[in-house]
């Protein structure tokens, strides 16, 4: 199956981002792909929490969500929409980091709210703190297509292994991470991490990133790895993104994914055993 992955450069301006995503969906469409993904915060990356509160939507208002289902309807492909930065009717006005899976009908098929908030102190200069303006999720997503059955997560949800390993166990043949990692991290530990999810599970790991400088009004701008990942179930690197922003098609073939689990049956042989 062809599929391809987004890499994405935006900035704090969902509107003016919704421009260059669908101009990249119709490319990705030209090549083929069957199935498009894009990355984490697709409609917008902002470290003002009061400009998230001016340019965010409710769900039903998103215009990139409603955009994307429309460009998943016009071209009759699958679309995952990385995640949408989304306002919710939670009372302490902390937003949503939610992932759509789009059927070539343009429905809405399934959603995940990231579980895993990135609360880290990398450096004195470089802290981050998600939880402050996004609320966690709480439920682990596996859902069946008719290519393939996907588990979905998002970005910092990659250093949970028991995460991949419950959607693995519940069926999952492709995981998906798309992301905005930080550039000292991704150095650090973006494809040993990915890579070691693809071996533990025997899945196709699809990781669409944000890369790059984000422009910003008036706010401090913020950086991402880049370096969208693809890896196979038996764990070899099949695409990297590098640094710049575009369109990167590939293919998946699901007998790879029975290959390795065949050869290495951990999901089969994981046995229960007690907390030291």
């Amino acid at each position: 199956m062809k599929a391809a992955l987004l890499q994405l450069n935006v900035s704090d301006d969902p509107a003016q981002n919704l421009v260059q995503t669908l101009a990249y969906l119709n490319d990705a469409v030209a090549t083929g792909a069957q199935f498009v993904l894009t990355p984490e915060v697709t409609n917008c990356v902002s470290t003002s929490r009061s400009h998230q509160q001016d340019v965010l939507q409710y769900q039903d208002q998103d215009q990139t969500l409603a955009a994307l289902r429309n460009a998943a309807k016009e071209h009759g492909v699958w679309v995952l929409i990385g995640s949408l930065a989304l306002k919710t009717d939670d009372a302490d006005g902390r937003f949503a980091n939610r992932s759509f899976l789009i059927d070539p009908q343009g429905q809405i098929v399934a959603h995940y709210d990231k579980i895993h908030m990135f609360n880290v102190q990398i450096s004195d200069t470089e802290t981050f703190q998600e939880s402050a303006g996004y609320r966690a999720g709480t439920r682990a997503v596996v859902v069946k297509t008719d290519f393939a059955t996907l588990g979905m997560a998002v970005c910092y949800d990659m250093r949970f292994p028991l995460l991949s390993n419950a959607m693995a166990q519940a069926g999952a043949q492709i995981l998906t991470y798309p992301a905005a990692f930080s550039p000292v991290t991704g150095a650090a530990h973006w494809h040993s991490l990915l890579r070691a999810r693809a071996i533990e599970t025997g899945c196709y790991v699809i990781a669409p990133a944000q890369t790059g400088l984000h422009a910003s009004s008036g706010t401090s701008s913020r950086s991402t790895y880049g370096h969208s990942l693809v890896v196979a179930p038996w764990g070899e690197v099949i695409l990297d993104a590098g640094a710049d922003a575009g369109v990167y098609a590939f293919e998946i073939d699901m007998q790879n994914v029975a290959d390795a689990r065949r050869k290495v049956p951990a999901l089969h042989n994981a046995q229960p055993f007690e907390a030291p």
